[in-house]
């Protein structure tokens, strides 16, 4: 039985970068289509307001704490966290284990043509991963309010002719996570993780905080210095604070 936490009603696994490499290693030998999720304090603040989202959220396989908030918060209230796994992080881990393994990866997101330089350049550096396919993430369907429209079904049956092992998908927070929780029984591939903007990041489109913000949890700094129009979504972060610093509320359990 794996350990979790619960921070305001979302379930977070207590879990380190290693033990999360190890569940992935073990979806990969199963049977079932497995799904792994990477909220950090804004989603989980949107959940709030959300409960079918949080309801996606409490029903992934793998739920990992991608901000450092969600490190301290558990910290505070005396039910910590190991450590931080980014959804950067366990993605290039899972880049990784496909590299070894030498399964079948398939980009789902971005802009039209990123996915396509994102899956060059991983092979570039990963000769023995198989790309099953690309797609952009402008097309009609459950994240755009077009469920089971023809656009996603194609895109289903591209990823499953393919024989995908794993699909990253890169919808943007929430949309990419309903989707996968919608189309997850419909797909045949081993593991669907909802990973943000790593595809963007891999493909050179997006850089990374350097090493030093990463370290002290600083990411969103980074990000908000470089595109200053995130101040108003940034918001949520000392609301966050203020709401475990301060509820009456057992909020992190």
């Amino acid at each position: 039985m794996n350990e979790f936490i619960k921070i305001m009603g979302i379930k977070i696994d207590k879990i380190t970068m290693e033990g999360a490499l190890n569940r992935v290693e073990e979806f990969l030998n199963g049977e079932a289509t497995k799904t792994i999720y990477t909220p950090n304090t804004e989603i989980i603040m949107n959940a709030q307001k959300d409960n079918k989202f949080k309801q996606v959220l409490n029903e992934g396989d793998l739920v990992v704490p991608d901000g450092i908030g969600l490190i301290y918060a558990s910290r505070i209230k005396k039910h910590p966290l190991p450590e931080r796994v980014t959804g950067f992080d366990i993605s290039m881990g899972i880049i990784n284990i496909a590299h070894t393994r030498r399964l079948k990866l398939f980009l789902l997101g971005g802009e039209e043509g990123v996915a396509d330089i994102a899956a060059k350049k991983i092979k570039d550096n990963y000769d023995n991963i198989l790309i099953s396919g690309t797609n952009n993430g402008y097309f009609k369907g459950v994240h755009t309010g077009y469920e089971s429209h023809k656009e996603e079904m194609d895109i289903i049956d591209k990823i499953n002719d393919g024989d995908t092992d794993i699909l990253f998908v890169g919808l943007g927070a929430e949309k990419q996570e309903k989707w996968i929780h919608k189309n997850k029984d419909k797909l045949k591939c081993k593991i669907i993780i909802g990973n943000g903007g790593t595809i963007d990041v891999l493909a050179g489109k997006v850089k990374r905080a350097p090493d030093i913000y990463q370290r002290l949890g600083l990411e969103w700094l980074y990000r908000l210095v470089k595109e200053p129009k995130r101040l108003k979504r940034q918001t949520v972060l000392p609301l966050f604070m203020l709401k475990i610093l301060f509820s009456s509320k057992d909020i992190v359990e």
